[in-house]
């Protein structure tokens, strides 16, 4: 069952919980995870980042980079929204535990921005993605994220975006003999000399 946040909570099927955290604390924490997509939905960054605490980190997994601080968190998302300015995440399932939420989404959205040196191609991208929020607790009790960590497929967004080809296609085959001439004949060499 798919359900967005941006306009329900996860219904109870599609949430684990696994805590002994006291209720109050797990609702403010899934309330705030709750605005934080929905105000990613609404290209609020500004929004977005006053969801995060004094010890903001983003881990983006999938290309070993790390923000640290607002400033970096911010540098983040700015790079996100200009690239896919009609960003939509999608919750498909929320766990909860003592120590963080974790939800598997999709993301969707079109390319129309530059985006890790590539220029705009106009073309969707629509992928799952898992996002582990950790807290920051503060002082006068209220919770707010010290982190987010993204896992997704690389390959599966560069595949959308018309860069990356899967190596059992033609265009594949071609592309890794063009890029890479020393690793084929290495290749061709090694199974020539096994027959």
């Amino acid at each position: 069952m798919e359900v967005s946040m941006s306009s329900a909570p996860a219904p109870q099927n599609n949430q684990a919980t696994l805590s002994n955290e006291p209720d109050s604390n797990l609702a403010a924490r899934i309330a705030l995870v709750e605005q934080h997509i929905r105000l990613e939905n609404a290209h609020d960054l500004p929004g977005v980042l006053a969801t995060f605490g004094d010890t903001a980190r983003y881990d983006d997994e999938a290309w070993g980079e790390h923000y640290t601080g607002r400033d970096g968190v911010q540098q983040f998302y700015q790079q996100l929204m200009d690239a896919l300015p009609n960003l939509q995440i999608e919750v498909q399932r929320r766990y909860v535990t003592a120590e963080a939420i974790l939800v598997e989404v999709i993301i969707r959205g079109t390319h129309l921005g530059a985006w890790r040196g590539l220029p705009a191609t106009g073309r969707r991208v629509e992928l799952p993605l898992c996002g582990i929020y950790t807290f920051d607790p503060r002082s006068d009790g209220t919770a707010r994220l010290a982190g987010e960590k993204i896992y997704y497929d690389r390959a599966t967004v560069l595949r959308q975006l018309g860069i990356f080809h899967e190596p059992q296609s033609f265009l594949g085959q071609l592309c890794t003999a063009l890029t890479h001439p020393i690793t084929i004949v290495r290749a061709l060499a090694r199974k020539l000399w096994r027959t």
